[in-house]
């Protein structure tokens, strides 16, 4: 049994009408490969907000299986959210949760610190990944050469301030949205547990991602960024420039597809162009 909650969609019944094809029919096309999809922070796999909700209309051609990191959505409590762990679960379901629908392996999409922990799993077991899409990955220390990653990442290590004890995690989201211009999500229970979970998470800048046997598979890869060019000042400074930087690097490091798209959270902003670009790459 999988350690983490798995939120499945396929919708390729409902769509089809539930009935078998007549003899005057075209004969169905072959199964398609499932998608394994890796939320960031904040969030859980369906979530509407930071989530993958917008990607639903992918289920119409294939098996959607959205992962909820330990601590987040359905997913059981975790001492420290962990981006090694989450390559171990993401590792299992990779094997079962495709193995089930009969496949070996399956398309991996993640976002943001989601992805780190997608690019350790796709190094660790390549022949588990029929693809790999990153949505502004998180994957500082792929791009450390970078000077913009690098004056980000001098920064964290040399002592940039952590969480005091007494911020509350609505205290926390507040602060990391409407603090930098942006709206902030209803503080639900669900969503805050999120952010407490996201407050304690071990820091990306500690990931080793080692991306020679990524390309040694030649594994196809599809690089996701914003444009940023809308984004609060503050943010797309200290967030946005890096993200970007890294999403650049990755792309000429891994020989991928770099798609850039407008806004700063590209799949939840822009999914249309997003879902279009992720149905051409998977074929």
């Amino acid at each position: 049994m999988a350690a983490v909650h798995v939120t499945v969609w396929d919708d390729r019944d409902r769509l089809g009408g539930g009935r078998a094809p007549t003899a005057s029919e075209a004969p169905a096309a072959p199964a398609a490969v499932p998608a394994l999809f890796v939320h960031n922070i904040f969030t859980w796999g369906s979530d509407p907000a930071y989530g993958f909700a917008g990607q639903r209309p992918l289920a119409d051609s294939r098996r959607l299986l959205l992962m909820d990191r330990r601590g987040y959505g359905d997913s059981p409590d975790t001492a420290r959210s962990d981006f090694d762990v989450d390559a171990q679960d993401i590792e299992g379901l990779l094997g079962d949760g495709a193995s089930a629908a009969g496949f070996g392996g399956a398309h991996l999409v993640g976002h943001g610190n989601g992805a780190v922990a997608a690019l350790i799993a796709a190094a660790r077991r390549p022949d588990l990944v029929r693809s790999l899409a990153l949505v502004q990955p998180s994957a500082f220390t792929a791009a450390a050469h970078h000077p913009v990653v690098a004056e980000l990442l001098d920064r964290v290590r040399d002592g940039a301030p952590g969480i005091p004890d007494d911020v509350t995690p609505e205290q926390y989201l507040r602060a990391s949205t409407e603090g930098l211009g942006m709206a902030m999500p209803e503080p639900t229970p669900r969503r805050l547990r999120a952010v407490a979970t996201s407050m304690g998470e071990r820091p990306v800048w500690e990931a080793r991602i080692p991306l020679e046997p990524i390309r040694r598979a030649a594994l196809p890869v599809l690089v996701i960024c914003g444009t940023w060019e809308h984004a609060p000042a503050a943010y797309r400074e200290h967030v946005g420039l890096p993200l970007v930087a890294v999403a650049e690097s990755l792309t000429d490091s891994l020989g991928g597809r770099l798609l850039r798209v407008p806004g700063y959270y590209p799949h939840t902003q822009e999914p249309a162009a997003v879902n279009a670009a992720l149905r051409e790459f998977w074929g």
